[in-house]
């Protein structure tokens, strides 16, 4: 079992290996330095320590033969019948990883009267669409899908495996891979193949958006990642393109531990992810009262409400309208931005988007320099003369 200790006779205290532990974990207290609970065993410390006084003693790596694993994965998610865009996407840029590894892809869709679908994620990019269409796996269980993907990654073995990370992906795939003891890595910005290793290069921020991190899984497989909606575009769908279906036998019904009560999907509105015009707030609409003022916009343009994460913690939106590295990505083809400083978090959630409008008193607001067009001025008496504006157009 990994382990980390500081081998007191050998510390100076000269504080090389606080300045490298990323996590600040590491103290030099009467002149010796102490680790503490922050650890994650990371190792950077060592490296950093000139007089060896760290022992630091690592997992030892089981070699299995990977070998027999093979193909990319797509947990198709759906609702009711109907394709998440996820979906689509990740389908597509599954075709362009298979690639470069001269493997199929799969899609895979649990659910009820879903057999319709293995058209539509074959004409997205997927060469062999396994369905288990059964009444039990209606409504979505991380539990219960988990349980039944677990045993058919078991089965195919494939070499990589992609979901979507919505509050669905997000519960479905950690229950997956510490199951599995893989690794996982959330909500990746970036997908690539190393050819010569065969392995899954998954980039994702990083140390609160600062930079970005390129992750590995060389021991374990599946390597599994999870990507938000709006990150990858779909391809271009062909309907003609002809692909393997695999209808699978269901199992006997797996016991749930949790019972569903009501669906809240979209009972605020339109989704942001479907949203093709968004007006977000941020800390600079000044008050809870004031965001009337961007929902009045929004309303006449159509488009959906969204918020930055301080507005969200302040408790004046919920935290299904929040956009950002927190949040929601999105890509509507215009974002108006009210009162959004644009810290990199916040622009972490925003992905191609044809049209950036910013509204800021801030002449100096990091999101100026992303913006199409900006507006220095106060957002909470621009946006009632633009909503006037607008509605004397239409």
């Amino acid at each position: 079992m990994a382990s980390i200790s500081i081998i007191k006779e050998k510390c100076v205290g000269c504080k090389r290996c606080v300045g490298s532990c990323p996590f600040g974990a590491i103290a030099v207290i009467d002149k010796k330095a102490v680790i503490g609970p922050k650890c994650t065993l990371c190792g950077s410390c060592t490296e950093s320590c000139k007089f060896e006084a760290i022992n630091f003693v690592r997992d030892e790596i089981e070699k299995k033969d990977l070998s027999e694993y093979r193909g990319i994965w797509v947990f198709a998610e759906q609702r009711y019948g109907n394709l998440k865009s996820v979906a689509a996407e990740l389908t597509g840029k599954a075709k362009e990883l298979a690639a470069d590894l001269d493997v199929q892809v799969t899609a895979v869709v649990l659910g009820s009267d879903i057999k319709h679908l293995s058209k539509e994620l074959i004409a997205y990019g997927a060469d062999e669409v396994l369905i288990m269409d059964t009444a039990w796996l209606r409504d979505f269980n991380d539990y219960v899908y988990g349980e039944v993907m677990i045993d058919l990654i078991k089965e195919y073995k494939p070499e990589i495996v992609l979901i979507g990370a919505t509050s669905n992906g997000r519960s479905l795939a950690p229950h997956i891979s510490s199951t599995l003891r893989t690794g996982l890595t959330a909500d990746c910005t970036v997908l690539e193949i190393d050819k010569e290793e065969r392995l899954l290069l998954q980039t994702r921020p990083a140390f609160g958006g600062n930079l970005m991190a390129t992750i590995v899984c060389p021991n374990n497989r599946p390597q599994m990642a999870t990507v938000r909606p709006k990150v990858f575009k779909p391809i271009e769908p062909d309907y003609s393109r002809q692909g393997k279906v695999t209808l699978l036998t269901a199992p006997s019904p797996i016991e749930r531990f949790v019972k569903k009560i009501r669906d809240i999907d979209n009972e605020d509105g339109l989704n942001l992810a479907d949203a093709d015009i968004i007006v977000s707030v941020g800390r600079g609409i000044g008050s809870q009262k004031n965001i009337q003022l961007a929902q009045e916009l929004a309303d006449a343009l159509g488009g959906a409400l969204g918020a930055s994460r301080p507005v969200v913690d302040s408790g004046w939106m919920p935290y299904s309208q929040q956009v950002g590295q927190t949040g929601k990505t999105v890509a509507p083809k215009i974002y108006i931005a009210c009162g959004i400083s644009g810290a990199i978090q916040h622009l972490a959630g925003l992905a191609d988007i044809e049209t950036i409008v910013a509204i800021n008193n801030d002449p100096d607001a990091p999101i100026f320099k992303v913006a199409n067009y900006a507006v220095v001025g106060d957002v909470k008496e621009i946006l009632p003369l633009l909503t006037e504006r607008i509605k004397c157009i239409k």
